[in-house]
């Protein structure tokens, strides 16, 4: 086994399953590029791993074993977040007779949280000072994101052959509205959604189709788009308003920012008690051993 914590052998699924959610979130942030920090991401699977399985250890030595009422109490709860029993097991992949499969993690899960929270103990709440320091320092996350407003003209291409008699009507419409005719009577009369989706309100980067969007965020307000395609067919757009990013004020986020700062003094604590588990903790990585 390539990971051993204090006798206990880590399964290399786990180390694997770890490792795969540590890379897709590099991916996504477009911060790796196929298996250039492989090595890095084990590294931080084996980190996370060896966390996890050392505060267990810790939790089933010194806290009680959570007795069946609380168990039952906890799935009954996961029961209603996931929105009734059958909706469960079927995120679960297990069928309801087997509940018992599920009882010992829930168990496990819940020695766990008490343990946590006996090692956190009561969190006191941050000063003024630090709320403000920690707002001015990362402003950027919290400042509005910039929306566009825009109207549009639809047309749908279910029939295919009639792509080019479409794209020159829109041609025409567009040469009309750049001489002046009102937007929003030519998509009441061209196109084919109803006049009330014709205007599509303020939308951020991520809310509409790509094509949409590159269009649309290039534009100046009062700009209309070339006849354009997407999936859905072709379209004619104009951008009629512009929200720049801006700060989001203190007094709108002051909750959002104690309550990170609340978990990072509680994620200080868990890691503190972690490298005191580690200093005493026989730990043995026979995978690098055999490199």
């Amino acid at each position: 086994m390539p990971l051993i914590i204090n006798g206990e052998a880590v399964e290399p699924g786990l180390i694997d399953s770890e490792f795969s959610q540590i890379k897709a979130y590099f991916e996504q942030q477009a911060n790796v590029s196929c298996c250039e920090r492989d090595e890095e991401f084990l590294g931080y699977a084996k980190d996370n791993i060896t966390a996890r399985v050392l505060l267990s250890q810790a939790a089933t030595q010194q806290m009680p074993q959570p007795d069946h009422q609380a168990i039952d109490a906890r799935i009954a709860e996961l029961k209603e977040q996931a929105g009734g029993a059958e909706a469960f097991f079927y995120e679960l992949g297990i069928p309801p007779d087997q509940e018992a499969t599920i009882r010992d993690d829930v168990a496990n899960s819940l020695w766990l949280e008490r343990y946590i929270d006996q090692v956190t103990g009561e969190l006191a709440s941050p000063s003024e000072p630090a709320i403000e320091a920690y707002y001015e320092k990362n402003l950027k996350r919290f400042t509005s994101a910039e929306e566009v407003r825009a109207a549009h003209i639809f047309k749908s291409l279910q029939k295919v052959e009639l792509r080019e008699e479409l794209f020159e009507e829109l041609r025409s419409i567009r040469k009309q509205l750049l001489a002046g005719a009102d937007f929003m009577e030519m998509a009441k009369e061209h196109s084919d959604k109803p006049i009330e989706e014709a205007d599509l309100g303020f939308f951020k980067r991520g809310d509409l189709m790509d094509e949409f969007e590159l269009i649309t965020f290039s534009l100046d307000v009062g700009d209309i788009t070339p006849v354009f395609a997407t999936q859905w067919g072709l379209h004619l757009a104009k951008v009629t308003d512009h929200k720049a990013p801006a700060p989001i004020p203190l007094t709108d986020v002051r909750e959002q920012v104690i309550e990170e700062l609340l978990a990072a003094d509680r994620d200080e604590k868990i890691k503190a008690q972690v490298e005191e588990l580690k200093a005493v903790a026989e730990i043995e990585d026979t995978a690098e051993e055999t490199d």
